[in-house]
Order: structure tokens, then C-alpha cells, then sequence
């Protein structure tokens, strides 16, 4: 998570990560195998996506005082020369894809920490999206106008801030947002909505509706990237809010997330 997290807040910018940094904070008592485990995890995450560790440092603090293990990164990348990624470029008619289903993440981790015993298979959705936000660059270039991973705060979260910074607002359709059936019904069971829930394998895309079709069926062509869907589009009807029509027909907006995050992930 700390890592592909990294790679991926600098894949939204549009660019390809190069170099991380690797701060560990260890609590005095955290067996070796677990911090080997998840070193070697590490390694073999930058490995594969051709990404130096360059700098570091690690720290121990009390037993009690640490929570076993916290894990910094930051990193460098190179910015793609086709790229124009930012919140300014984004124009109403544009159409917003989400790569992938939402809320899986979240619950999964819930489920691990509060012990929870959903009868599910639900699993983490971490991975390194970068791989398909090149080739929506290479192919569309400025027609990408805005990319984010929506982690803290979910899908909603995510729009809420495209709408409110773009003074636009944002239609969305809630029967075309791709949920896991099982992670709709840990949400349901604990009182949470899926749009809140935070995910990390997953990225949202604002792009110009003549490429959107194209761009879904890029997205789809990536294993990670099978559930992709267009779930709305940007309009100027209500500057500044998302509004969400139901499955039925009804409309609601939606606010930025009210109070913590359930599950805190970072």
C-alpha cells in the first residue's frame, strides 16, 4: 500500500514514478520476519515497476508507542510530454470513467483490522495503475484532462473536490458505478456508503466525451482495469456540487465526507 500509493499519487499527475524515498518507523518488539516479509514485498514492488529506493531512514520507538510498523514514502518522477493533467482543463460535457470497482479496498482492510467476519473473499485492490495511464496519455494526450486515485474520502470524496475547485458540477449515475456485490453488503451490514469508502487500485479519469468511449475500452483492455465504467459527466447545472441520480430515478447531492474516514489507511 505505501508504495503502489506513492506510485500512483505521481501516475495521476501524469507521470512515470522513478525514485522513492523508504522511512520506516519500527516499534520496539515488531518480529523480523514480519518487517522481512514486507521488505521483501517492497523490493519486489519496485522491482517490477523499474522504480529505485534511493534514500531512507528508520527509527525505533517504544514498545506501545508505535503501532508495530509506520511507513513513509514520497518520490520523483518524470512527467510525460503529452500530459496536461489539472483541475483547470476540466470543461462541462466531460465524461468521468472510475477504472475499476469501488469500496473493495476499504472493506477488505476493515474486515483484517476490526476482525470482522464477513463470509466474503474480498481482497485488497493495491496495484500500480500507472501502466494504464500512459497509454491513455500516449493515446489521447490533452484530451486527459484530469486524473485521481480516490483514496481518503472514496469516489464522492473525489468528486466533491473536482466539483467545488472547478466551480462545475458533476452528474452521477449511480445504477453505472461498479461495486463489488459483497462489498456492497459489508457496507450495508455496517451502516457505511461505498462512495465514501476508500480505495487504492483504482483511478478516476475526466476526459473530452469525443474519446471517452475509446479510453473505457483502453482501460477495460488492462486485467485491473475489466470492471472500468463511465459513471457521469461534468455539466454546469449546479456549480460546485455532485449530484447523484439513484437507480430509481431520484436525485440527492452528495457532501464531502462527514467526520473520519472508516477504515483510516494512511
Amino acid at each position: 500500500m505505501a508504495i503502489n500509493g506513492t506510485l500512483n499519487d505521481l501516475a495521476m499527475c501524469g507521470a512515470t514514478p522513478k525514485y522513492l524515498s523508504l522511512a520506516l518507523i519500527i516499534e520496539e518488539g515488531l518480529k523480523f520476519d514480519a518487517l522481512w516479509k514486507i521488505l521483501v514485498s517492497i523490493s519486489e514492488i519496485a522491482r517490477e515497476n523499474m522504480v529505485e529506493v534511493v534514500t531512507g531512514d528508520t527509527k525505533v520507538v517504544d514498545r506501545g508507542k508505535g503501532d508495530q510498523l509506520f511507513i513513509n514514502t514520497s518520490g520523483i518522477g518524470e512527467l510525460h510530454a503529452k500530459a496536461c493533467i489539472g483541475i483547470g482543463h476540466i470543461q462541462a460535457g466531460d465524461h468521468i470513467l472510475v477504472s475499476g470497482q469501488v469500496a473493495t479496498h476499504g472493506m477488505a482492510i476493515m474486515s483484517v483490522r476490526e476482525g470482522l467476519e464477513f463470509e466474503t473473499s474480498l481482497c485488497s485492490d493495491t496495484c500500480y495503475v500507472g501502466d494504464i495511464t500512459v497509454r491513455l496519455i500516449n493515446s489521447f494526450g490533452h484530451k486527459i484532462h484530469f486524473l485521481r486515485d480516490p483514496t481518503r474520502g472514496g469516489l464522492a470524496t473525489t468528486l466533491c473536490e473536482i466539483a467545488s475547485k472547478s466551480l462545475l458540477s458533476v452528474r452521477l449515475e449511480e445504477a453505472s458505478i461498479p461495486v463489488h456485490p459483497q462489498a456492497r453488503s459489508a457496507c450495508e451490514m455496517l451502516g457505511l456508503d461505498p462512495l465514501y469508502v476508500a480505495n487504492e487500485g483504482v483511478f478516476v479519469a475526466v476526459v473530452a466525451p469525443e474519446v471517452s468511449a475509446e479510453a473505457l475500452e483502453i482501460i477495460r483492455s488492462f486485467k485491473i482495469g475489466r470492471d472500468a465504467a463511465m459513471v457521469g459527466m461534468v455539466t454546469d447545472e449546479y456549480p460546485g456540487k455532485v449530484v447523484l441520480r439513484s437507480g430509481i430515478g431520484g436525485k440527492r447531492i452528495l457532501p464531502m465526507l462527514p467526520g473520519e474516514q472508516l477504515p483510516r489507511i494512511c
